[in-house]
């Protein structure tokens, strides 16, 4: 077997001979020998790939735990977790880029409280149906003037938790905010409503809610979302989702292991990774972004049972032809509900109109 000393291997695998006595102490990478009185170690040629493959991962930034893993699999496997690595490294590095575009556009403008507060204003309608097979509506809505909320409760008690997530944010409703300083109320009142959605499960770890509302400062819309309830955004014709399911399937889907038809069908389609729940252990964090209204905008908050069993293209086509939020919200539901409403079905639609002078 040829034997390389621990610098030429370093030279050749392109890693510190520094870097190559830690991952031996971390039994990542062994030497092939360890002279027994100077303690001098030695590397198999053989060895390369595998210190190539772990200076690749370290390149990519893939935790050291995460490495000793993708080194035990065969290449297929291997190749799965990494892809499964980096669409995660994509999704959290979208969620600081809209942060950091949201900083960089607070800081250098001149001012980011609202100039357009009289030009500009919501028209709104919220309803929630039990559906055609549940026998109770763990589901709450609602739509104010600058709150807007949906909420899917699940769990022994879903519907107190959902209820209560959402009135711990109706105070936002009367509450005049700066722009600036949005998010920032919005994610306080977010904990708020966090330890609202405790006390109504009283500890219960499988009761929780999803939550995703809006709050309108007269020019922009503040996003807060966790859970699978989905917020659209319908501009020019065009339907654009802007909520990330935080489930099981979605993360699948995100990591390449499946298809949007398999994930249709899968078994655990509406298994939560994020949501608020009964303790403050299984509870996690939501997404927060702020997005710019446009005269003409439609939006649409729903809970799963409309996107369940009505297609995206159904759901832009329903909510282009209705004239008003009204029609819109009452066409999507009897749309699920032709659809077999196997779920509570509930739904908010808010327009951005040019308010009266």
């Amino acid at each position: 077997m040829d034997m390389l000393t621990i610098g030429a291997f370093a030279k050749a695998c392109r890693l510190s001979p520094k870097a190559l006595r830690l991952y031996d102490e971390l039994d990542l990478l062994r030497p092939a020998r360890v002279d027994p009185d100077t303690g001098y170690r030695y590397y198999a040629a053989e060895q390369l790939e595998q210190a190539r493959l772990v200076a690749w991962l370290r390149r990519l930034g893939m935790p050291l735990a995460e490495i000793r893993r993708v080194r035990s699999l065969d290449d297929g496997a291997a190749a799965v977790e990494i892809r499964a690595y980096w669409a995660r490294v994509e999704a959290e590095t979208a969620l600081r880029r809209d942060l950091a575009a949201f900083l960089v556009d607070h800081l250098t403008e001149e001012s980011r409280r609202d100039t357009t507060v009289n030009t500009l204003e919501l028209r709104y309608c919220a309803h929630s149906d039990r559906g055609r097979v549940r026998t109770a509506n763990q589901d709450t809505a609602y739509a104010g003037s600058r709150l807007l909320a949906v909420a899917d409760g699940f769990g022994p008690a879903g519907a107190p938790a959902s209820s209560a997530a959402v009135e711990a944010l109706r105070f936002l409703d009367t509450r005049e905010i700066p722009a600036g300083g949005i998010l920032n109320v919005l994610e306080d009142a977010v904990q708020g409503a966090a330890q609202a959605v405790r006390d109504a499960a009283d500890g219960a770890e499988e009761a929780g809610t999803t939550l995703t509302a809006l709050l309108w400062t007269g020019s922009r819309l503040a996003l807060v979302h966790i859970g699978d309830s989905r917020a659209y955004l319908l501009r020019d014709g065009e339907l654009f989702r802007v909520t990330h399911d935080h489930t099981v399937v979605q993360s699948m889907l995100d990591e390449g292991r499946l298809t949007p038809e398999e994930a249709v069908s899968h078994p655990q389609r509406t298994l939560l990774l994020r949501a608020l729940t009964g303790t403050v252990a299984t509870t996690s964090s939501p997404d927060l972004r702020l997005h710019d209204a446009h005269p003409g905008d439609r939006y649409l908050l729903c809970s799963d049972g409309l996107p369940t069993v009505v297609p995206d293209d159904t759901i832009r086509d329903l909510l282009t032809t209705a004239p008003t939020p009204e029609e819109a919200v009452h066409t999507l539901i009897t749309a699920a509900n032709d659809s077999g409403g196997p779920d509570n079905v509930t739904c908010v639609v808010a327009d951005i109109h040019h308010s009266p002078t």
